[in-house]
């Protein structure tokens, strides 16, 4: 079901007057919501701002029109259009007579995680934030899709609102192959959330607008049972999710703690910090701060450790554009704290075992490929899909020929398991010098990481 079929059900749903001004409006699919309100003129919300869609005044008869053409609304005051995703939700008056109407447009998009597949095939827990409106339900949908469909994951949604899979008994094909689970009651949602896990036997789990303490505590003790999360909550970064009490645990939770006077001075703090309580529930944090800029914590535990401390950590901005273009930069630390140098440090010294380690592994003993990204690579794949390596090479910008000659290869990129029993292979890389990459893993998300590595 495409876009512009969905919207026009939406439209045929308005009075007569709203219908054709809306039908000729060349930025119609660039509608985010219709506003009406009795005694007043309709509004239409576009990306681009507000703007009027008649001179006429919406009347009692024009509210009582479209009521009596959507579906029943909620305790919540919310409704919705058969096999649509669109939520209608209605103001009322003293005398709970409907007196107002918001028409918010709702969309599959397709191809709006790509920026973000590498974390999702790391299979952490997600967590994103963002204020209402900037489309964090359209991006779990399309999450709840590509995890379903392409990496056939067991997934199950929970659909409080019926916002992530449409107002109908049958979900809406934009979530692909996931199941989801229909709340009865907004108070309920945790209960639905243990109940998926206990029946359904779910590789993931996805929430949309974790809120209560409740609900808080549900995703703690599934993320403790062994499945991914993937979630959205109000606000607009991490910063906010660690002032926010109710919220907090999400991220490990926050306590006081009482330091000795040896270990304050040794820290060049109060005796009385704040400190982590415990592992969080979601391991990355996805900030939308626009539709088109978003910054990733990979590492939440580490990012709410140094912001107690007073000091931000590294975190990656990812932009992208309609023409997948992905840019991937990062945020220097700010200094707060004269403590910042010895973060600094430590996080260098953790960097370097990191690729140490990394070196170690994979064996590496050819420098030159420390300055791949000014040459063609020539690269011989060994037990790696040659489609899944053309796509993270062309989204990190690089130039490149697959070959199926070792004689002509600069490196060659293989499964270690594979690798450690091609003992020909092996040997002849070694007598043409002839550098050898090998992964533990086959995946989007750990070839960008090597190729991360070899560019550093």
């Amino acid at each position: 079901m495409s876009p512009n079929n969905d919207l026009k059900k939406l439209i045929d749903n308005l009075p007569f007057f709203l219908q054709d001004h809306l039908n000729q409006h060349p930025n119609k699919d660039k509608l985010i919501e219709i506003v009406i309100d009795l005694g007043r003129r309709p509004e239409a919300r576009f990306i681009s701002g507000p703007e009027y869609l008649s001179q006429k005044i919406i009347s009692w008869q024009d509210i009582d029109y479209m009521t009596k053409r959507v579906s029943k609304f909620s305790n919540e005051n919310r409704a919705g259009i058969e096999r649509t995703l669109h939520r209608i939700s209605c103001i009322r008056n003293r005398q709970f007579l409907i007196n107002g109407l918001t028409c918010r447009v709702g969309r599959a998009l397709f191809g709006t995680i790509s920026v973000v597949r590498d974390l999702l095939e790391s299979k952490k827990s997600i967590l994103i934030l963002g204020k209402p409106g900037v489309g964090k339900t359209t991006v779990i949908r399309e999450i709840a899709r590509v995890l379903a469909d392409e990496m056939e994951k067991r997934v199950i949604i929970i659909d409080t609102s019926n916002e992530i899979a449409g107002d109908s008994d049958i979900p809406h094909s934009g979530i692909g192959r996931a199941r989801r689970m229909q709340v009865a009651k907004t108070e309920l949602q945790h209960q639905v959330m243990l109940e998926a896990v206990e029946n359904h036997m779910p590789q993931v789990i996805i929430i949309d607008e974790i809120g209560t303490e409740l609900e808080v505590l549900a995703a703690r003790t599934i993320a403790e049972k062994g499945v991914q999360l993937v979630g959205t909550t109000h606000g607009n970064c991490l910063e906010n999710l660690i002032k926010n009490p109710p919220l907090a645990d999400l991220i490990g939770g926050i306590q006081y703690v009482t330091l000795s006077d040896d270990e304050a001075k040794r820290r060049g703090t109060q005796k009385s910090i704040l400190e982590r309580k415990a592992y969080p529930a979601f391991e990355i944090i996805i900030e939308i701060n626009q539709q088109n800029l978003w910054t990733i914590h990979e590492d939440v535990k580490n990012s709410v450790d140094l912001f107690l401390r007073g000091n931000f950590t590294i975190g990656q901005i990812r932009q992208f554009s309609s023409a997948e273009k992905i840019k991937i930069k990062s945020k220097k630390f700010h200094n707060y704290q004269s403590s910042l140098l010895k973060t600094r440090t430590s996080l260098n010294d953790s960097f370097l075992s990191a690729n140490n380690n990394w070196i170690s592994v994979n064996k590496v003993k050819d420098k030159k490929s420390l300055k791949l990204k000014s040459r063609k690579l020539v690269i011989y794949p060994y037990s790696v899909s040659s489609n899944l390596l053309k796509e993270v090479l062309l989204k990190m910008g690089f130039k490149f020929i697959l070959t199926n000659e070792i004689r002509k290869a600069s490196l060659i990129i293989g499964l270690k398991k594979h690798l450690r029993q091609n003992f020909k292979l092996t040997s002849l890389a070694k007598q043409k010098n002839i550098p050898i990459y090998s992964l533990n893993q086959i995946s989007f998300y750990q070839i960008s990481k090597l190729i991360q590595f070899l560019c550093s």
